[in-house]
This record gives C-alpha cells, structure tokens and sequence, in this order.
C-alpha cells in the first residue's frame, strides 16, 4: 500500500492546530508522517506539532504557498495530502483517501470541498454557497477539470515532482490550490469527490478585510496566468491533447 504524507501550512495557529492534529491522531488509517510548516509563528504552533508528534520544518518567508510548498518538497510519502491547521477532518479521511487512489490509478489529484463549522449562521451559509460552490463551477468552467481545494485534497508524490518548478511557489499574494490547478499537467487527471470532506473553519470571512483579501488574491490568480491559461487555450491544448492520443493509440491509422 502507499505511503501517506499530510502537510499542514501554520502560522500562530497553535490552539486550531492542536485540534487537527487530535483528529490526525484518531484516523482509522493513520499518517505515515504529518509535516506542519511553521511560517514564522510568535505562538506555540512549532511546540504543539512537535508534542503531537509531527515533524516540523520552518519556512520564515510568510505566505501559503511558501509554506505549503516547502512541505511538499519536505514531504516522503507515495500521497501527499493536505489539510490546513484549522481544517477538522473525520475519521475515515486518510482511509477515504488511500482507498480512491488505490483504485484509480489514473487520478493524480483527488479532491474534496468543506465544510464550516463555525460562524455565523449567515456567514457560514454565503460562505458555503457563493464562495466554496462558486469556485467549484467557475473555476471548473475555466480549468476544464475539477479546481483543487487547498483546505482538502491529495496529490500523488510525482504529480508534486513534475509540477513543482513551473508554480509560483514564492508568491504569498495568490491562491495557492489554484495557481497549483493551472500548472497540472494537461494528462493529470484531478477528481472531485463528494464524499470527501472535512470540516474548514469560516474565520476568513469573519471580516470585510479577510474576505477581501481572499478576493484579491482570486484576481491576481486569474490575471497572472492570462492569456496563457485562458479557458479557450485550455481547451485548444486539451482537443490537441485528445487527437494526439487518438493517433498514437494501437492499431490507429496514419
């Protein structure tokens, strides 16, 4: 069976990371390492992962991308997988995970959504629907493939490898899964799963500030990667893609 690596980018998250990792500590299939980045934190985040038995690695340049792709490149695992510190995954996440990939060796990146569990009942509510289900469908509609969702996915070890150089792994001004989405490789397969879901908190939306932010992330995203990664030119290479494995294929005519 495949070796399993969570990496959990943290910066002073230490009382939220105590509680993922309690809910690590209790999967049914259990990590083969968990890797938390710590980001440079003034609380006790490095103290509790280390307590709870996880490895730490720094990565003083503050930002999720930084820190989410130092524990990638850190990461030894056939599967790396990905939480944040205040995700809540269930029991059976790890489990859920394994047993996809094993059984669709095609898939590269296997992907999931969330779930707040605290809030506002509001806030939780516009969260839920405009801001997680409207990335799904548009993002979707962009990428011509399912969008990775940062708080809840897993990728295979070569998947990592391959894509690592061409991602603006330094940024910490743009969204990390979705800059990681545009650069997969045309022939990666990601699938979304519904049954795959942990529980993410709503604090990003807590404030006007925090939303917009997230929101000016989403535009430098989208803006830095026209007109290349443009939803037409996806698909042009996509159809090319398609023909080019068509007159490759055994017993195909010239």
């Amino acid at each position: 069976m495949p070796s399993l690596s969570v990496v959990i980018p943290a910066l002073d998250d230490a009382e939220m990371l105590a509680r993922c990792l309690d809910d690590l500590a209790a999967q049914l299939r259990p990590a083969d390492e968990i890797i938390v980045v710590d980001n440079g934190s003034s609380d006790g985040t490095a103290d509790v992962a280390r307590a709870a038995g996880a490895r730490v690695v720094e990565q003083p340049q503050r930002g999720i991308w930084p820190a989410a792709s130092t524990g990638y490149d850190a990461a030894t695992g056939d599967i790396i997988a990905r939480l944040d510190a205040d995700s809540r995954p269930p029991a059976d996440w790890l489990l859920h995970i394994e047993a996809e990939l094993v059984d669709a060796p095609e898939v590269g990146v296997l992907t999931g959504r969330g779930v707040f569990y605290d809030g506002n009942t509001v806030v939780a509510g516009l969260g839920q629907v405009l801001y997680i289900g409207g990335y799904f469908w548009s993002m979707g509609i962009w990428l011509g493939n399912p969008p990775i969702f940062g708080s809840n996915f897993a990728m295979r070890r070569e998947v990592w490898l391959d894509v690592r150089d061409r991602v603006h792994r330094d940024r910490g001004d743009i969204h990390d899964d979705l800059d990681l989405a545009f650069h997969l490789s045309l022939d990666t397969v990601v699938r979304y799963d519904e049954r795959l879901t942990v529980g993410i908190s709503a604090r990003p939306f807590s404030t006007w500030r925090g939303f917009g932010r997230r929101l000016r992330w989403a535009y430098t995203t989208l803006s830095m990667h026209l007109p290349d990664q443009s939803p037409w030119r996806r698909r042009i290479a996509r159809r090319r893609l398609a023909h080019d494995r068509e007159r490759d294929a055994p017993g195909a005519v010239a």
